[in-house]
């Protein structure tokens, strides 16, 4: 299996502009890793976008496993032609139970994290954190 790199937003984006390729990072869409661009939207406009968007994807993403010293790669719910939108909806995956790189690396897939959420081995925590991302590419 691949080796998961951490990846939070606002770590990606500190290192650079999040305009252009300064946003893009690795996502897992069903295990397959792509590249994304990713750019986070004001306070304001996230706030009326998660009152009047129903149709908002999610990104789940762990900045605990980031302070743990864990890697970590963004899991994506859509991608196009898969009821993708280009608004994303950041949701913190929180373990309750030890991080190990083989849990890490079974968690490649949305509906393996909402499972692992069901058998209590992680908590899913939406923030109101949303952002433009679009998949720009595969790894190659």
């Amino acid at each position: 299996m691949m080796a998961l790199l951490l990846l939070a937003g606002k770590s990606v984006l500190a290192s650079g502009s999040a305009n252009g390729s300064g946003g893009d990072m690795p996502a897992f869409y069903d295990c397959q890793q792509f590249t994304i661009n990713f750019k986070p939207l004001g306070t304001m406009s996230a706030s009326s976008l998660l009152q009047h968007n129903g149709s908002i994807n999610t990104i789940y993403m762990c900045d605990q496993c980031e302070a743990a010293g864990m890697m970590f790669t963004s899991v994506l719910d859509a991608i196009q032609g898969d009821g993708f939108n280009p608004l994303w909806q950041e949701v913190q995956v929180m373990f309750n139970v030890p991080i190990t790189p083989d849990l890490l690396m079974s968690l490649c897939r949305d509906d393996f994290l909402t499972a692992a959420a069901t058998a209590g081995t992680v908590t899913l925590v939406p923030t109101n954190e949303i952002y433009r991302c679009s998949v720009v590419g595969t790894k190659k």
